[in-house]
């Protein structure tokens, strides 16, 4: 669950244009239907095209780990076929990286982005860890990619935000879309997928690892996870400290309007804003279009004075479309045994994410019997986590591969 902030002082360098179109075709409804164009490429455009020596330089400034023996890469803004939270056909964008030198059997790394409200604050169209973590990867010898969600870049509509069965949809068609573009350049992928992702993306990597080992048809095999600062139990524990004031008063407002706003289009918590928000302007403000600096200056101060009073009791003690919604999304770690490893990452100092979420999903997966440790990155914000997180990541995936 974080606010995505652009990466500042990122390198600026030439970008070349391609795109690659696809063959329309009527999409269906499920991943599992044969004749679906799920994944199918409309557009490839190269945004960045990185040798070696620039991809450290890039990665030295946006703060991730340079990997050994660097190599240069590409990357593309894509947009591919997907569907909706209904089922229905629709399009989603994200960010595909392509090593310049490992053309044989690459294994793929997908990243899954933290929170953010604002459509244009994604990889695909802005610079951030939405690009930088894939040119990591990339950089390091792996096709990598990153999805932007349903609702954000180009995508129509709005974002369902913590929504994790569209998020590992939106994910795995992303993953088709990218096998896909490297076929079509005469790379040879592997076909071993793993996941990382920060906060949202925490949960994402757990939803989507949850896809990958339930559907073998879909042609990749799910190797290993690692969520960092992910918001695993929103009921039993971000809500409690949130409302309670334990966590920071800003960025729990942000998320707790968010949250809301989102799910009432999901599940049906309310018929007019009034009824949620002491102040019903709230709503407008996740409409995909406000900045992060935008929002928080339409918010009050504390989340005590986002809800009204009836809806944070609803919240402390769910029952209907509310419960519904929270059960439907707090089952990335409890509800399925990973038989792969899973390397949780969280810090004690986080108060955005409390670092309990993460302590409760490793005794979920142990109970499970799944290979899962948690390692705490130190005294630090969230913001910082993924930082301190991603060279072990990096280190761990390409001892994996």
């Amino acid at each position: 669950m974080r606010r995505t902030r652009k990466t500042l002082g990122l390198l600026a360098l030439a970008c070349a244009g391609l795109v690659l179109a696809t063959a329309t075709a009527p999409a269906a409804l499920a991943l599992s239907t044969p004749q679906v164009e799920q994944g199918s490429l409309v557009s490839a455009k190269k945004i960045k095209s990185l040798s070696a020596t620039e991809i450290a330089a890039y990665l030295r400034e946006s703060k991730f780990p340079v990997p050994p023996k660097a190599q240069g890469a590409d990357l593309y803004a894509v947009v591919y076929r997907t569907v909706g939270v209904d089922g229905s056909p629709t399009t989603a964008s994200g960010t595909v990286a392509v090593p310049h030198k490992s053309r044989k059997d690459l294994w793929t790394v997908s990243y899954e982005h933290g929170t953010t409200a604002t459509r244009a604050y994604v990889g695909s169209m802005d610079e951030g860890d939405g690009r930088a973590v894939p040119m990591m990867f990339a950089a390091a010898g792996f096709i990598a990619v990153a999805p932007d969600y349903l609702g954000l870049g180009t995508a129509p509509g709005f974002h369902p935000y913590m929504d994790h069965a569209s998020e590992a949809s939106a994910t795995v068609d992303l993953l088709r879309a990218a096998r896909s573009l490297a076929t079509g350049q005469g790379r040879r992928l592997s076909g071993d997928v793993l996941v990382t992702g920060f906060s949202q993306g925490g949960t994402a990597t757990m939803a989507v690892g949850r896809q990958l080992q339930a559907g073998p048809g879909l042609g990749f095999r799910l190797r290993g996870l690692a969520p960092i600062s992910g918001p695993y139990e929103v009921q039993h524990v971000q809500f409690p400290e949130l409302i309670a004031e334990r966590l920071d008063p800003r960025t729990s407002a942000f998320y707790l309007a968010y949250w809301t706003a989102s799910m009432n289009r999901l599940h049906h918590f309310y018929d007019s804003p009034a009824e949620a928000f002491q102040d019903p302007a709230v709503e407008a403000l996740y409409d995909g279009n406000h900045t992060f600096d935008e929002i928080i200056a339409g918010l009050p101060a504390s989340p005590l004075d986002v809800l009204t009073p009836k809806f944070q009791q609803w919240y402390l003690n769910p029952s209907g479309a509310v419960l519904k919604a929270l059960e439907t999304n707090d089952d990335t770690c409890s509800s399925w045994r990973p038989r792969v490893p899973v390397r949780l990452f969280a810090a004690r100092g986080d108060r955005e994410v409390v670092a309990r979420n993460s302590r409760n999903c490793l005794r979920d997966l142990r109970r499970h019997g799944t290979d899962a440790t948690l390692t705490d990155v130190g005294d630090i914000g969230h913001m910082d986590s993924p930082l301190a997180a991603m060279p072990t990541v990096l280190r761990w995936f390409t001892d994996l591969r």
